[in-house]
């Protein structure tokens, strides 16, 4: 760790408070990638995937195994096993999250939306247990990566620290957030994606394979939330079959705080999540820090029912 000491320019608290704001950012980023997935698949079919929360948790296993794996091959480089672990994460979680469109969404996409709702939410109790007996149930440690970092402040007062895997974490969501953004404005599947978002039944006349654009959806989603398993796997150093339900739930609200179906939206819900959990453990307690996140959706929703950056649904007639 390394320590940068200076006169004290600012009072203890507002070094507090940055250390709480970097903290929250690092969290909420990662809640924008998963909830990335969530705005995507309900923006282009309405539908909600409650598999997907079970499809990060996947994507943390993946990269243990990878880890370990190559550790006990003798590989010691940083670089190699991080990249092995993303590369690996993605292929594995996006054959998964095609394997969920295709079984438990493709055929009821026509029927009852509530019967949808059930096979999305038994697909995920299905893949929670499965990796639970596959894997047992008990905490398993992730191997310690990225060590080290920065501390800032002055000398005999509270310091600010910043660690080299919260760096990683901010730099991988940002080139990762580009990559969409320029796989989704740029390109011509992108652009097929924001067609069927506009209107599925239009884009399907115009000869655009909306089946294909659909799967694709839930692959990138996948995708993202293996990212996001990853780095939060790295960064909490602890995963179990369960932290997909809270993380998928976390990621759901943020979706919705920002405005569903919105990606935009959806990474500043992520934030807002991330900042206002950090500040509520910060400040008043870690228990609470869940209810204040989600009193803050309800309070939002009251006086924005589409979220921050959504757009109310106009009924066609």
């Amino acid at each position: 760790m390394q320590a940068f000491f200076m006169d004290s320019i600012m009072p203890e608290s507002a070094y507090y408070f940055i250390q709480q704001l970097l903290n929250g950012l690092t969290v909420g980023s990662t809640y924008a990638l998963i909830a990335i997935g969530y705005t995507m698949v309900y923006g282009i079919i309405g539908m909600i995937n409650f598999a997907h929360g079970e499809i990060y948790m996947i994507g943390s296993y993946v990269a243990f195994a990878v880890l370990a794996g190559l550790a006990l091959m003798g590989v010691d480089s940083v670089a190699l096993m991080l990249a092995a672990a993303f590369i690996i994460s993605i292929i594995i979680t996006s054959t998964y999250g095609f394997a969920v469109e295709r079984v438990a969404y493709r055929p009821l996409r026509n029927s009852n939306r509530l019967i949808a709702l059930i096979s999305a939410i038994g697909m995920s109790i299905f893949l929670q247990n499965y990796v639970r007996i596959a894997q047992g149930s008990r905490d398993i440690a992730m191997p310690s990566l990225i060590t080290g970092g920065w501390t800032f402040g002055p000398v005999d007062e509270f310091n600010v620290s910043l660690s080299y895997m919260q760096v990683v974490i901010f730099i991988i969501t940002f080139i990762t957030m580009t990559l969409l953004t320029l796989f989704i404005s740029k390109s011509r599947m992108g652009r097929a994606c924001r067609a069927c978002a506009e209107d599925l039944g239009m884009t399907r006349l115009l000869g655009i394979n909306t089946n294909q654009v659909i799967s694709l959806t839930f692959v990138i989603g996948a995708a993202l939330a293996a990212v996001a398993g990853v780095l939060l796997g790295l960064y909490y150093g602890v995963i179990n079959p369960y932290i997909g339900f809270l993380a998928g739930l976390k990621a759901f609200t943020a979706a919705v705080l920002g405005g569903i179906g919105s990606i935009p939206g959806a990474v500043l819900g992520g934030l807002i999540l991330g900042v206002t959990e950090a500040f509520t453990a910060g400040y008043f307690s870690t228990e609470y820090k869940d209810v204040v996140a989600f009193s803050l959706l309800v309070l939002i929703l009251l006086f924005r029912p589409s979220g921050i950056l959504g757009k109310p649904e106009v009924e066609k007639v």
